[in-house]
């Protein structure tokens, strides 16, 4: 049976891999994030000599050393986002849920400084083997689930996301390379699919919202998912969405039919948010093509993991490939005093 390979490392708070390309955080602002991180960690009585920068999206995600520390650094217009992650990782924490940890040393909070919002979070290094069996990866998935169906707490619905692509795909100046064809087809899947889900009446619960392999660790606590930015209210159904089908298949009490629409519906979102003149994906007008053409081919419908597999690449789950991720044949940079 084939194993899953999973993150390299911790690549910083919540924060592996997401399917939307971010733009990076503008460079001049750089010096300015790392000085806040540093300064914010020190007057915490964590001890920085070194940071290595894991991460640079529009968050900038930075190891601090010897304290071992992730900082996640964010300009001030993100302070609702951070603090909604440090909530949910709080309650998920005590619900024993297989989650990456905030650092237990200082308060869990949203620290500002300078400008930025900020948040620490546990450094997790990855245990070999990377590749772990399916059957794992369900029951953290399942574990996961169950913590966060204790929840309540506000989180956006999973039909905010598709909504977000409809728009790219609806608003030509966001999409200006998607020609009128595939333009109709990302329309139309999109909508049926959005009201088909909503007709299907599935039960509801907070959802990770992108649990993908590059989001889980195999740590010496076990399997743990990281980058909570993207949770949301849907069924369990959509988070499966994102997973290798051979995980899924482990995963008890799913409703198949309803696992195909938010399977086709997945592909749709990941390729309109691949056509958009923002997008940072690498190789992101070659994923998008990928998309469309899976779409196009029908049922059986593939994974995620399958179109990136055809597109003849290593895994994106080891390379660049959004927000947190670590491209593994370059160094991460240190910044030192």
């Amino acid at each position: 049976m084939r194993r899953i390979l999973v993150a390299p490392n911790f690549l910083g708070s919540p924060s592996a891999q997401s399917c939307k390309g971010k733009a990076k955080m503008q460079a001049s602002e750089l010096p300015r994030a790392v000085a806040a991180a540093r300064s914010t960690a020190s007057a915490l009585d964590l001890t920085v000599d070194d940071a290595i920068v894991l991460q640079d999206s529009n968050r900038l995600v930075l190891r601090l050393m010897p304290c071992d520390v992730v900082a996640r650094v964010a300009p001030i217009a993100y302070r609702a986002s951070a603090e909604f992650e440090v909530e949910l990782a709080r309650r998920l924490a005590e619900t024993k849920s297989p989650v990456a940890a905030l650092e237990p040393r200082v308060e869990p909070r949203v620290h500002i400084r300078d400008g930025f919002a900020m948040n620490l979070w546990t450094y997790y290094e990855s245990l070999p083997p990377r590749e772990v069996p399916p059957a794992d990866y369900a029951h953290a998935l399942k574990r996961l689930h169950a913590g966060m169906s204790q929840i309540d707490l506000t989180t956006p619905h999973f039909t905010e996301r598709v909504a977000e692509a409809q728009e790219l795909v609806a608003i030509r100046d966001n999409t200006p390379a998607l020609v009128d064809a595939d333009r109709e087809l990302l329309t139309n899947t999109l909508q049926s699919l959005r009201r088909a889900i909503g007709e299907l009446g599935a039960a509801e619960q907070v959802l990770h919202g992108e649990p993908h392999p590059g989001n889980v660790l195999n740590t010496k606590n076990g399997l743990l998912f990281i980058d909570l930015e993207t949770c949301c209210r849907g069924p369990v159904e959509f988070d499966l969405a994102h997973v290798p089908e051979e995980v899924s298949e482990h995963y008890p009490g799913v409703d198949q039919e309803l696992l195909r629409e938010c399977r086709v519906m997945v592909l749709a979102m990941v390729a309109a948010w691949r056509w958009d003149l923002d997008d940072h994906y690498p190789n992101g007008r070659r994923a998008g093509r990928e998309l469309l053409t899976a779409l196009r081919e029908g049922s059986p419908w593939p994974t995620l993991d399958v179109v990136w597999g055809r597109l003849g690449s290593p895994s994106p789950y080891t390379g660049v490939s959004g927000p947190g991720a670590v491209d593994e044949t370059q160094p991460p940079s240190h910044i030192h005093d």
